[in-house]
């Protein structure tokens, strides 16, 4: 079964297309989606056509800042009846936990984690996909970061934004965006902040307004059932660079047993060792392609202790050292590069 994602995820798309000198209704049907959809947020669509939409238009219009420029129009509201649920949770913290309860009615390959470490929090965000969706992933924690932004307004101050993947050749506008260090090549997609703020109160919370939202969000539609590979490969993702994704970790984060987890997946003649095995697989190709990590740094962001253990396990998938696969795609990762054009259009970084 496809991973959906609200159509409101295209919210801004025509805009920032249109200013780029980009033909979105063209490229929108290219992707195979229907052009009314933006006018119709609420309906459900694959979320691999929306990345592959993303991915397609920043190169044909050579922006490679195309996710995050929609990012920076997105408003609370975006996120549908949620939305009312949202701004009235009583801090920030609660805002995000509410959001990671909810990402299921929004975009199932999103996954959030909120991790405390000292007096910073870790948040972590990544999306589920098979191939590196660099703009989806940029408007995802965009619009993380315009969510603290709405609520605290100038008390947000984050103190850095991590990507896993390489910076672009300008990176002006990532740096007028976010009014904080911007780590390129890092070990997780996502943001650090200050817990205290995340726990200063929300003075526009009303708890009566939440109760209301609760029961609109309860009376919703619901005849798709979360699949439990996809909630499991999400915590895998999550948990995999800070050597977290046991199972039973895992089934601690889904709230259930390590026993009931077994046998849903049993159920499904699934492994909890077969699933992360792909997801390394998915991230290996990423991470060993940007030559900008060495490889004893992947080895550590697909949670391996060791790098021997690491390229044992790459043989066995791959059939070659990660060494050397790593010089076999060079030259195909060249190859793209010289073959991106900036649009005709007003194309900017």
């Amino acid at each position: 079964m496809a991973a959906l994602v609200r159509a409101a995820a295209l919210t801004n798309f025509s805009e920032v297309a249109q200013e780029l000198g980009f033909d979105p209704g063209a490229a929108l049907r290219r992707a195979g989606l229907r052009a009314e959809l933006i006018r119709q947020p609420d309906q459900l669509i694959e979320a691999d056509r929306v990345a592959r939409l993303f991915e397609d238009a920043a190169r044909e219009t050579g922006c490679e800042s195309f996710g995050l420029r929609m990012a920076a129009r997105r408003q609370l509201s975006n996120f549908g009846v949620v939305s009312l649920l949202l701004m009235h949770q009583p801090t920030l913290r609660q805002v995000l936990l509410t959001l990671i309860d909810h990402l299921h009615l929004l975009n199932e390959r999103l996954a959030i984690e909120v991790e405390d470490v000292g007096n910073l929090v870790v948040l972590r965000e990544e999306l589920v996909l098979p191939v590196a969706a660099r703009q989806s992933i940029e408007l995802a924690i965009g619009v993380l970061y315009r969510l603290g932004e709405g609520l605290l307004q100038e008390r947000w101050r984050p103190t850095s934004v991590s990507f896993t993947h390489p910076p672009p050749a300008n990176p002006a506008f990532h740096r007028r965006f976010f009014k904080c260090r911007i780590e390129f090549n890092g070990a997780f997609n996502g943001l650090v902040c200050r817990a205290a703020d995340l726990d200063v109160a929300n003075s526009a919370a009303d708890p009566v307004l939440a109760e209301y939202a609760k029961k609109m969000i309860a009376a919703l539609p619901d005849d798709r059932q979360r699949s439990i590979d996809q909630e499991v490969r999400k915590a895998i993702y999550l948990m995999l660079p800070t050597g977290r994704a046991t199972c039973k970790s895992v089934a601690s984060g889904l709230g259930i047993s390590m026993r009931t987890l077994q046998r849903e997946l049993d159920g499904c003649g699934l492994t909890f060792k077969a699933l992360i095995s792909e997801v390394r697989q998915e991230l290996a190709r990423r991470y060993v392609a940007n030559t900008h990590h060495s490889l004893g740094e992947v080895a550590a962001m697909l949670g391996y202790t060791t790098h021997s253990a690491f390229t044992r396990w790459f043989g066995t998938q791959f059939g070659c050292s990660p060494e050397k696969w790593r010089t076999r795609s060079a030259p195909s990762a060249s190859r793209a590069v010289r073959q991106r054009r900036p649009h005709a259009g007003r194309g900017a970084a």
